[in-house]
């Protein structure tokens, strides 16, 4: 006699199907721009929509997360992807956060590799958490260099010569596992530095104390923090509020400047997909501190020059 699925993996799959259906309700929205190139000596952030990122930073090319899918297996994304992978400069080194679909993107990442291989003849090289090489292993890549909490690497060209771009993996409160059972695999973010600028991307994270001494240990200058998905409140078990992304920012200490991510691409929380930024605007103004949160637009570009003065395109 065969056995009835459990209750609770039904809720989910029902959950699943109600969600999916709903991301096929409204058109795509948004349209992709050519990506702004930077001077060597500036700092480029390209927003891509979700968690994905360009990173322009000492003459060097990063993305972080990269997905430009229009859909992730069945759930489709609300708007289109800020950047084409065709018209991206050649990639030096892919940064990923943790293995969730929406963040390691298999398709997306060969489509990056073959990119980039084409214009200049070499793939570029990836960095992922510790347990989580096998995932991109056959993918093209030229090196793969897994990195545990604090542990830094430094990007290095094709040549093998140092680039001066340093990639530090930090702590975060989520979890890893691609599937069900491969717990195993770690997650976290980075701070990505080259002595003029630093950035921090935190990848996927609840508010938790280690804010502050990611802050007084590597001084991001900018912060790319998560906002969205924390709707129901158990949600935020792994995920941040906008009031939380927003006091993780004041935690930080030496940040000067704040760009969401994680909102307004996929539903993957309950609450309204416009709410997000509209909530953290509020409580910056509250605050007092609105100038220095930035709410990029899918293809929108922030560019900090050496002098820490900062404008967007």
């Amino acid at each position: 006699m065969s056995r009835l699925p459990h209750p609770t993996i039904l809720r989910k799959l029902r959950q699943l199907y109600r969600v999916t259906r709903e991301s096929y309700r409204q058109p795509l929205a948004g349209q992709p721009q050519p990506p702004v190139l930077v001077e060597h000596e500036e700092l480029g952030i390209s927003f891509i929509g979700h968690s994905s990122f360009l990173i322009q930073i000492g003459g060097r090319n990063l993305l972080v997360d990269p997905v430009f899918a229009r859909a992730l297996i069945l759930l489709r994304r609300q708007r289109r992807a800020g950047l084409r992978v065709r018209d991206l400069p050649p990639i030096d080194a892919v940064l990923l956060t943790h293995a969730h679909m929406d963040h390691l993107h298999l398709r997306s990442l060969r489509q990056v590799v073959r990119h980039t291989r084409r214009i200049t003849g070499v793939a570029p090289e990836v960095i992922v958490p510790a347990g989580v090489a096998d995932l991109v292993a056959k993918l093209g890549f030229r090196m793969t260099s897994e990195l545990e909490w604090w542990q830094e690497a430094e990007l290095r060209a094709a040549d093998g010569t140092t680039t001066g771009v340093s990639v530090t993996m930090t702590p975060a409160k989520h979890w890893g596992a691609r599937m069900f059972k491969d717990t195993h695999r770690l997650f976290g973010g980075y701070v990505i530095a080259n002595g003029q600028h630093s950035v921090y991307h935190s990848g996927d994270t609840a508010y938790f104390h280690g804010f502050r001494e990611i802050g007084s240990r590597l001084a991001p200058r900018v912060a790319l923090l998560p906002i969205g998905a924390y709707f129901p409140d158990s949600y935020r078990a792994v995920h941040t509020s906008p009031e939380e992304a927003l006091q993780a920012f004041i935690d930080l200490r030496t940040a000067q400047t704040m760009i969401p991510m994680h909102f307004g691409t996929f539903p993957l929380g309950r609450e309204p997909m416009e709410e997000p930024p509209v909530r953290l605007l509020e409580a910056a103004r509250r605050a007092g501190i609105s100038s220095r949160v930035r709410v990029l637009g899918e293809g929108e570009t922030l560019r900090v020059r050496a002098t820490e003065r900062s404008y967007a395109r």
